[in-house]
């Protein structure tokens, strides 16, 4: 396998990983001399690959989706490049032999940030990604803003480093005001701070199924629900299995558990990263009235 090139993505929980090994076997089947670089908590799940190198991984975010920059540094430390997919997506033919990537972030789709938060309906949600943006002196007309699930990364003239710990740094400030999600948010700030580029390209390097953008296509008439029924199922029969009540109640009682510890966590996290504390003193300050 080349060291140019890596899919990579993340698969804690069972969930997830029965999702990453649908994918491990696409890639296998359709590119198989590319690695799949997987962040996990069982890399012995993936075992039987011999293209997937999977590393445990103990999710740090409150709700996960904020652990992709974790799986992006560790791809970037092992090939030139790298494309994030979601665990769920699934290649179903060729994959392009040479995808050379250029520096930065390349998605496959987005748009600028303001033109994506005129179509956000939570309010709650565009206050704490402007109070970010003013926090960290962001103008959001120069912030681009991708959809999360598959996109690109290339090292940029040495900004990674400074990218991933920014992110962390926005992740705490999102979640600290119960907003989970938003990676892509917090990935357009960043690279907006740092001047990292972000670039959108949307020509597929191959053909894929990603439940709700393939919803999309059938509504516009793009794609034969038909032909894609299958892939249909085996997504909804991995997201919803067939459990007895009594472990439904008892996962659901673990899965709020977690929840609440890694509330907790996040305080202690955001109370070591300079940054946080940085704009946390600064906002004190300006609370303080004036003699």
């Amino acid at each position: 396998m080349s060291n140019k090139f890596c899919f990579c993505t993340l698969a804690v929980g069972d969930r997830y990983r029965t999702h990453a090994l649908m994918l491990a076997k696409d890639i296998q089947q359709h590119s198989p001399a590319t690695a799949l670089c997987v962040l996990t908590d069982q890399p012995e799940y993936f075992k039987e690959f011999p293209h997937v190198l999977a590393f445990k991984h103990r999710l740090q975010s409150v709700k996960g989706y904020h652990d992709k920059r974790f799986v992006l540094k560790k791809a970037l430390s092992l090939f030139e490049s790298c494309m994030f997919l979601d665990s769920d997506v699934r290649i179903i033919s060729g994959v392009v032999e040479e995808m050379n990537w250029l520096p930065g972030i390349t998605a496959r789709a987005g748009c600028d940030l303001l033109h994506h938060m005129a179509n956000i309906n939570n309010t709650k949600e565009i206050q704490v990604i402007e109070e970010v943006a003013q926090k960290l002196n962001i103008d959001l007309q120069e912030v681009q803003w991708l959809h999360e699930f598959m996109f690109a990364m290339r090292g940029q003239a040495g900004l990674e480093e400074k990218f991933f710990q920014l992110w962390q740094t926005i992740s705490y400030l999102f979640e600290i005001r119960g907003i989970y999600h938003g990676e892509g948010y917090a990935m357009g700030l960043a690279a907006a701070k740092l001047g990292m580029t972000i670039r959108f390209e949307r020509e597929d390097k191959f053909p894929f199924f990603k439940d709700n953008i393939e919803r999309v296509r059938i509504k516009k008439g793009q794609s034969n629900p038909q032909e894609k029924q299958i892939y249909f199922e085996i997504h909804e029969n991995i997201e919803y299995p067939k459990r007895p009540n009594f472990k439904k109640i008892t996962d659901k009682l673990i899965k709020e558990t977690v929840f609440f510890y890694r509330l907790l966590r996040l305080r202690n996290f955001a109370k070591n990263d300079p940054e946080f504390q940085r704009q946390k003193e600064e906002g004190r300050k300006q609370k303080q009235p004036s003699l």
